[in-house]
């Protein structure tokens, strides 16, 4: 997957303390069900700063075949893509 996706508003969120074994080493990690223009919506990861309902998003990056996103603004982007 090396679509570029849209930006997107979260509609929901949370935070994982008990992740799946192949992911201890990043908890706590926050996932997020966004709303994307004309896609309506996907579960996607969350890195950086953690998000709030209806704040803005942007597309960073693809892990193991997960969209990645982060909150609008923040200028950090990863160069991981499929880790």
């Amino acid at each position: 997957m090396n679509t570029r996706l849209p930006d997107g508003v979260v509609y929901t969120e949370t935070v994982v303390h008990t992740p799946p074994e192949k992911y201890l080493q990043e908890a706590p990690y926050q996932i997020a069900i966004v709303n994307l223009a004309g896609l309506g919506r996907r579960t996607v990861r969350i890195l950086g700063e953690y998000v709030k309902i209806g704040e803005s998003v942007t597309f960073d990056s693809y892990r193991d075949n997960t969209p990645c996103y982060r909150r609008a603004g923040n200028t950090k982007f990863s160069d991981a893509s499929n880790k």
